[in-house]
Protein backbone atom coordinates (compact mmCIF):
# COMPACT_ATOMS: atom_id res chain seq x y z
CA UNK A 1 0.00 0.00 0.00
CA UNK A 2 0.85 3.55 0.03
CA UNK A 3 2.65 4.97 2.84
CA UNK A 4 1.12 8.35 2.62
CA UNK A 5 -2.37 9.73 2.77
CA UNK A 6 -3.72 12.03 0.58
CA UNK A 7 -4.47 15.53 1.74
CA UNK A 8 -7.52 16.36 1.12
CA UNK A 9 -8.01 19.80 -1.05
CA UNK A 10 -9.67 22.44 1.18
CA UNK A 11 -11.67 25.18 -1.03
CA UNK A 12 -11.29 28.87 0.46
CA UNK A 13 -13.37 31.40 -0.92
CA UNK A 14 -13.44 35.01 -0.78
CA UNK A 15 -16.73 36.52 1.54
CA UNK A 16 -18.30 39.54 3.19
CA UNK A 17 -15.51 42.22 3.53
CA UNK A 18 -12.63 40.37 1.82
CA UNK A 19 -10.82 41.87 -1.10
CA UNK A 20 -13.06 40.42 -3.62
CA UNK A 21 -16.18 42.05 -1.92
CA UNK A 22 -14.03 45.31 -1.26
CA UNK A 23 -13.19 45.69 -4.96
CA UNK A 24 -17.36 44.91 -6.16
CA UNK A 25 -18.23 47.41 -3.36
CA UNK A 26 -16.14 50.22 -4.61
CA UNK A 27 -17.02 49.26 -8.65
CA UNK A 28 -20.50 49.57 -7.14
CA UNK A 29 -20.23 52.49 -5.61
CA UNK A 30 -18.75 54.01 -8.89
CA UNK A 31 -21.21 52.81 -11.15
CA UNK A 32 -24.34 54.16 -8.74
CA UNK A 33 -22.92 57.45 -8.34
CA UNK A 34 -22.70 57.60 -12.63
CA UNK A 35 -25.93 55.78 -12.76
CA UNK A 36 -27.64 58.90 -10.57
CA UNK A 37 -27.66 57.72 -7.01
CA UNK A 38 -25.99 61.27 -6.22
CA UNK A 39 -24.08 59.67 -3.39
CA UNK A 40 -21.22 61.48 -4.13
CA UNK A 41 -22.78 65.49 -4.41
CA UNK A 42 -21.96 68.13 -1.62
CA UNK A 43 -26.11 68.21 -1.34
CA UNK A 44 -27.10 64.72 -0.20
CA UNK A 45 -23.60 64.43 2.00
CA UNK A 46 -25.33 67.43 3.77
CA UNK A 47 -28.42 66.08 4.28
CA UNK A 48 -26.26 63.20 5.65
CA UNK A 49 -24.27 64.82 7.84
CA UNK A 50 -27.49 66.46 9.18
CA UNK A 51 -29.63 62.89 9.73
CA UNK A 52 -25.92 61.68 11.47
CA UNK A 53 -25.97 64.65 14.32
CA UNK A 54 -29.34 64.72 14.86
CA UNK A 55 -29.47 61.19 15.76
CA UNK A 56 -25.99 60.84 17.12
CA UNK A 57 -27.24 63.47 19.60
CA UNK A 58 -30.50 61.71 20.73
CA UNK A 59 -31.34 61.18 24.30
CA UNK A 60 -31.60 57.29 25.03
CA UNK A 61 -32.64 56.04 28.15
CA UNK A 62 -33.19 52.20 29.05
CA UNK A 63 -30.01 50.87 27.65
CA UNK A 64 -26.76 51.57 27.14
CA UNK A 65 -25.81 50.17 23.79
CA UNK A 66 -26.96 52.98 21.56
CA UNK A 67 -24.48 54.94 22.16
CA UNK A 68 -23.84 58.24 20.36
CA UNK A 69 -21.05 56.10 17.61
CA UNK A 70 -23.94 53.54 17.12
CA UNK A 71 -26.62 56.02 16.40
CA UNK A 72 -24.30 57.73 13.95
CA UNK A 73 -23.23 54.81 12.22
CA UNK A 74 -26.92 53.70 12.02
CA UNK A 75 -28.15 57.19 11.09
CA UNK A 76 -25.76 57.34 7.42
CA UNK A 77 -26.92 53.50 6.95
CA UNK A 78 -30.47 54.63 6.84
CA UNK A 79 -29.80 57.56 4.74
CA UNK A 80 -27.70 55.81 2.26
CA UNK A 81 -28.99 52.27 2.23
CA UNK A 82 -32.27 52.81 3.53
CA UNK A 83 -31.61 50.60 6.26
CA UNK A 84 -28.61 49.25 9.26
CA UNK A 85 -27.93 46.30 10.60
CA UNK A 86 -25.71 45.60 14.37
CA UNK A 87 -25.81 42.72 16.23
CA UNK A 88 -26.26 42.50 20.12
CA UNK A 89 -23.22 41.78 22.01
CA UNK A 90 -21.95 42.01 25.47
CA UNK A 91 -19.27 44.61 25.08
CA UNK A 92 -21.45 46.90 22.54
CA UNK A 93 -23.39 46.68 18.79
CA UNK A 94 -21.31 45.35 16.13
CA UNK A 95 -22.15 47.17 13.23
CA UNK A 96 -22.62 44.25 9.89
CA UNK A 97 -21.70 45.44 6.22
CA UNK A 98 -23.95 43.09 4.45
CA UNK A 99 -26.19 40.54 5.10
CA UNK A 100 -29.25 37.97 4.02
CA UNK A 101 -32.29 36.85 5.83
CA UNK A 102 -34.63 34.21 6.26
CA UNK A 103 -38.62 35.51 7.21
CA UNK A 104 -41.56 33.45 8.29
CA UNK A 105 -45.02 35.71 7.75
CA UNK A 106 -42.87 38.27 6.25
CA UNK A 107 -40.78 38.76 9.71
CA UNK A 108 -36.92 37.99 9.74
CA UNK A 109 -36.00 34.56 11.78
CA UNK A 110 -32.62 34.40 11.14
CA UNK A 111 -29.07 36.29 9.22
CA UNK A 112 -26.53 35.69 7.77
CA UNK A 113 -24.10 38.41 8.55
CA UNK A 114 -20.66 39.61 7.87
CA UNK A 115 -18.58 41.86 9.93
CA UNK A 116 -15.89 44.04 8.39
CA UNK A 117 -12.43 43.29 10.26
CA UNK A 118 -9.23 44.86 9.41
CA UNK A 119 -7.70 41.99 7.93
CA UNK A 120 -10.82 40.83 6.18
CA UNK A 121 -14.26 40.17 7.11
CA UNK A 122 -15.99 37.24 8.78
CA UNK A 123 -19.33 35.78 8.01
CA UNK A 124 -21.73 33.67 10.26
CA UNK A 125 -25.20 32.84 11.08
CA UNK A 126 -27.32 34.70 14.10
CA UNK A 127 -30.80 34.38 14.97
CA UNK A 128 -33.30 37.52 14.65
CA UNK A 129 -33.06 37.86 18.74
CA UNK A 130 -29.42 38.36 18.23
CA UNK A 131 -29.81 41.29 15.69
CA UNK A 132 -31.32 44.83 15.61
CA UNK A 133 -32.26 45.70 12.20
CA UNK A 134 -33.44 49.61 11.51
CA UNK A 135 -35.26 49.95 8.36
CA UNK A 136 -36.95 52.84 6.71
CA UNK A 137 -39.18 52.99 3.44
CA UNK A 138 -40.26 49.85 3.44
CA UNK A 139 -42.58 48.46 0.80
CA UNK A 140 -45.83 46.02 1.19
CA UNK A 141 -43.91 43.28 -1.09
CA UNK A 142 -40.91 43.42 1.29
CA UNK A 143 -41.54 44.58 4.54
CA UNK A 144 -38.32 43.31 5.67
CA UNK A 145 -36.32 45.58 3.39
CA UNK A 146 -35.61 49.49 3.89
CA UNK A 147 -34.89 51.65 0.63
CA UNK A 148 -33.12 54.96 0.79
CA UNK A 149 -34.29 58.37 0.11
CA UNK A 150 -32.66 58.61 -3.10
CA UNK A 151 -33.73 54.98 -4.06
CA UNK A 152 -37.30 56.37 -3.94
CA UNK A 153 -36.22 59.28 -5.88
CA UNK A 154 -34.29 57.97 -8.96
CA UNK A 155 -35.56 60.47 -11.54
CA UNK A 156 -34.65 63.10 -9.21
CA UNK A 157 -31.25 61.94 -8.28
CA UNK A 158 -30.28 61.38 -11.88
CA UNK A 159 -31.06 64.62 -12.69
CA UNK A 160 -28.66 66.14 -9.74
CA UNK A 161 -26.49 63.96 -10.97
CA UNK A 162 -26.41 64.53 -14.44
CA UNK A 163 -26.49 68.44 -14.03
CA UNK A 164 -23.34 67.85 -11.71
CA UNK A 165 -21.44 66.12 -13.73
CA UNK A 166 -22.09 68.10 -16.99
CA UNK A 167 -20.83 71.12 -15.05
CA UNK A 168 -17.90 69.05 -13.87
CA UNK A 169 -17.06 67.98 -17.20
CA UNK A 170 -17.77 71.69 -18.63
CA UNK A 171 -15.37 72.99 -16.32
CA UNK A 172 -12.69 70.86 -17.15
CA UNK A 173 -13.02 70.22 -21.23
CA UNK A 174 -14.41 73.40 -22.23
CA UNK A 175 -11.89 76.88 -23.34
CA UNK A 176 -13.23 78.94 -20.80
CA UNK A 177 -11.81 82.37 -20.88
CA UNK A 178 -10.12 81.28 -24.54
CA UNK A 179 -10.69 84.19 -27.19
CA UNK A 180 -9.91 84.06 -31.20
CA UNK A 181 -8.06 87.53 -32.26
CA UNK A 182 -8.11 88.23 -36.24
CA UNK A 183 -4.75 88.85 -37.44
CA UNK A 184 -3.80 89.48 -41.56
CA UNK A 185 -2.05 86.81 -43.17
CA UNK A 186 1.04 85.69 -41.44
CA UNK A 187 3.44 82.55 -41.30
CA UNK A 188 2.81 80.21 -38.69
CA UNK A 189 5.81 81.26 -36.36
CA UNK A 190 5.19 84.60 -36.38
CA UNK A 191 1.28 84.23 -35.17
CA UNK A 192 2.62 81.75 -32.35
CA UNK A 193 4.83 84.32 -31.52
CA UNK A 194 2.50 87.24 -31.09
CA UNK A 195 0.30 84.37 -29.22
CA UNK A 196 3.05 84.13 -26.93
CA UNK A 197 3.30 88.18 -26.63
CA UNK A 198 -0.60 88.04 -25.61
CA UNK A 199 0.27 84.83 -22.93
CA UNK A 200 0.34 86.53 -19.33
CA UNK A 201 1.02 89.98 -19.92
CA UNK A 202 -1.45 91.29 -16.75
CA UNK A 203 -1.85 94.80 -16.93
CA UNK A 204 0.68 95.83 -19.66
CA UNK A 205 -0.29 98.07 -22.91
CA UNK A 206 0.28 95.63 -26.00
CA UNK A 207 0.20 97.13 -29.21
CA UNK A 208 0.01 95.66 -32.35
CA UNK A 209 -0.14 96.40 -35.97
CA UNK A 210 -4.07 97.03 -36.87
CA UNK A 211 -5.16 94.98 -39.95
CA UNK A 212 -7.12 97.96 -41.20
CA UNK A 213 -4.42 97.92 -44.30
CA UNK A 214 -4.34 99.01 -47.90
CA UNK A 215 -2.30 96.87 -49.98
CA UNK A 216 -1.99 94.78 -53.04
CA UNK A 217 -4.79 97.49 -54.29
CA UNK A 218 -7.53 97.08 -52.47
CA UNK A 219 -8.67 97.34 -48.57
CA UNK A 220 -8.58 94.42 -45.94
CA UNK A 221 -11.74 92.99 -44.72
CA UNK A 222 -12.82 96.11 -42.06
CA UNK A 223 -13.02 93.91 -38.29
CA UNK A 224 -9.61 95.33 -36.80
CA UNK A 225 -8.69 93.69 -33.15
CA UNK A 226 -12.09 92.25 -31.97
CA UNK A 227 -12.10 89.48 -30.15
CA UNK A 228 -14.09 86.32 -30.36
CA UNK A 229 -15.20 84.87 -27.31
CA UNK A 230 -15.18 80.80 -26.80
CA UNK A 231 -16.98 80.44 -23.36
CA UNK A 232 -20.14 78.58 -23.38
CA UNK A 233 -23.26 80.59 -22.69
CA UNK A 234 -24.58 78.28 -19.97
CA UNK A 235 -27.20 80.76 -19.33
CA UNK A 236 -29.49 79.72 -22.15
CA UNK A 237 -29.54 76.44 -21.08
CA UNK A 238 -30.78 77.40 -17.79
CA UNK A 239 -28.29 75.18 -15.81
CA UNK A 240 -28.29 77.44 -12.29
CA UNK A 241 -32.75 77.19 -12.47
CA UNK A 242 -32.09 73.29 -12.99
CA UNK A 243 -29.15 72.76 -10.65
CA UNK A 244 -31.30 74.48 -7.70
CA UNK A 245 -34.58 72.61 -8.92
CA UNK A 246 -32.79 69.24 -8.33
CA UNK A 247 -31.13 70.33 -5.15
CA UNK A 248 -34.30 71.39 -3.32
CA UNK A 249 -35.96 68.20 -4.36
CA UNK A 250 -33.37 66.35 -2.66
CA UNK A 251 -33.51 68.35 0.22
CA UNK A 252 -37.35 67.81 0.30
CA UNK A 253 -37.10 63.61 0.28
CA UNK A 254 -34.50 63.89 3.15
CA UNK A 255 -36.89 66.10 5.05
CA UNK A 256 -35.20 69.31 4.75
CA UNK A 257 -37.21 72.39 3.82
CA UNK A 258 -35.15 73.96 0.76
CA UNK A 259 -35.28 77.58 2.69
CA UNK A 260 -32.40 76.23 4.81
CA UNK A 261 -29.84 75.72 2.13
CA UNK A 262 -31.35 79.55 0.49
CA UNK A 263 -28.82 82.47 0.76
CA UNK A 264 -31.27 84.73 2.23
CA UNK A 265 -32.42 82.71 4.80
CA UNK A 266 -33.01 83.92 8.08
CA UNK A 267 -32.81 82.91 11.48
CA UNK A 268 -36.88 82.06 11.78
CA UNK A 269 -36.26 80.26 8.82
CA UNK A 270 -33.76 78.06 9.74
CA UNK A 271 -34.82 77.15 13.36
CA UNK A 272 -38.17 76.36 11.94
CA UNK A 273 -36.53 74.11 8.88
CA UNK A 274 -34.83 72.40 11.92
CA UNK A 275 -38.29 71.83 13.73
CA UNK A 276 -39.40 69.75 10.73
CA UNK A 277 -36.38 67.88 10.32
CA UNK A 278 -36.58 67.01 13.96
CA UNK A 279 -40.03 66.59 14.27
CA UNK A 280 -41.37 65.03 10.78
CA UNK A 281 -38.24 62.80 10.04
CA UNK A 282 -35.71 61.98 12.53
CA UNK A 283 -38.31 61.57 15.40
CA UNK A 284 -40.50 58.71 13.97
CA UNK A 285 -37.07 57.20 12.83
CA UNK A 286 -36.11 57.42 16.84
CA UNK A 287 -39.10 55.73 17.16
CA UNK A 288 -39.04 52.94 14.99
CA UNK A 289 -34.96 52.48 16.58
CA UNK A 290 -36.92 52.28 20.62
CA UNK A 291 -39.27 50.03 18.85
CA UNK A 292 -36.99 47.34 17.83
CA UNK A 293 -34.82 47.72 20.76
CA UNK A 294 -37.55 47.41 23.19
CA UNK A 295 -38.07 44.44 21.37
CA UNK A 296 -34.73 42.66 21.16
CA UNK A 297 -33.54 43.70 24.07
CA UNK A 298 -36.07 43.17 26.74
CA UNK A 299 -36.20 46.70 27.97
CA UNK A 300 -38.35 49.66 27.33
CA UNK A 301 -36.20 51.90 25.25
CA UNK A 302 -37.09 55.55 24.29
CA UNK A 303 -35.20 58.04 22.08
CA UNK A 304 -36.06 61.58 21.82
CA UNK A 305 -34.13 63.82 19.28
CA UNK A 306 -36.73 67.18 19.90
CA UNK A 307 -34.95 68.29 23.12
CA UNK A 308 -30.91 67.88 22.39
CA UNK A 309 -31.49 69.68 18.95
CA UNK A 310 -33.76 72.61 20.76
CA UNK A 311 -36.13 71.99 17.68
CA UNK A 312 -38.95 73.13 19.33
CA UNK A 313 -40.37 76.90 20.19
CA UNK A 314 -39.25 77.66 23.62
CA UNK A 315 -41.32 80.76 24.10
CA UNK A 316 -44.45 79.05 22.98
CA UNK A 317 -43.30 76.29 25.53
CA UNK A 318 -43.13 78.48 28.00
CA UNK A 319 -46.36 80.52 27.42
CA UNK A 320 -47.97 77.25 27.18
CA UNK A 321 -46.62 75.92 30.42
CA UNK A 322 -47.52 79.24 31.87
CA UNK A 323 -51.43 78.44 30.99
CA UNK A 324 -51.45 74.66 31.82
CA UNK A 325 -50.14 75.44 35.40
CA UNK A 326 -53.07 78.11 36.03
CA UNK A 327 -55.54 75.86 34.71
CA UNK A 328 -54.53 72.82 36.89
CA UNK A 329 -54.51 75.46 39.43
CA UNK A 330 -58.39 76.27 39.17
CA UNK A 331 -59.17 73.08 38.59
CA UNK A 332 -57.71 72.02 42.15
CA UNK A 333 -59.75 75.11 43.13
CA UNK A 334 -63.32 73.82 41.40
CA UNK A 335 -62.62 70.35 42.81
CA UNK A 336 -61.77 68.93 39.99
CA UNK A 337 -59.18 66.04 39.48
CA UNK A 338 -56.58 67.27 37.04
CA UNK A 339 -55.89 64.26 35.45
CA UNK A 340 -59.30 64.40 34.42
CA UNK A 341 -58.87 67.84 32.77
CA UNK A 342 -55.72 66.35 30.90
CA UNK A 343 -57.93 63.61 29.73
CA UNK A 344 -60.48 66.07 28.07
CA UNK A 345 -58.40 67.47 25.87
CA UNK A 346 -56.30 64.34 24.80
CA UNK A 347 -53.62 65.47 26.82
CA UNK A 348 -52.38 61.84 28.49
CA UNK A 349 -48.70 60.61 29.41
CA UNK A 350 -47.67 60.14 25.99
CA UNK A 351 -47.10 64.20 25.35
Amino acid sequence: MWPFKRKKAEETRSSGSGFTAEIMAAREAYVSGRRGIAELTATVQAAVALWEGGLGLADVSGTDLLDRRSLALCARSLALRGEALFLVRDAGLVPCSDWDLKTRDGRPTAYRVSVPEAGGGRSFTALAAEVLHFRIGCDVSAPYQGTAPLKRAQLTAGLLNAVETALAEIYETAPIASQIVPFPEAPQTDLEAIARGFRGNRGKVLIRESVNVTAAGGPAPMQDWKPHDLSPDLSKTMTRETLEAARNAINLAFGILPGLASPTATGPMVREAQRHLAQWVLQPIATGIAEEATEKLGTAVTLDVMRPLQAFDAGGRARALNVIVGALAQAKEAGVDPTDALKLVDWGNEV
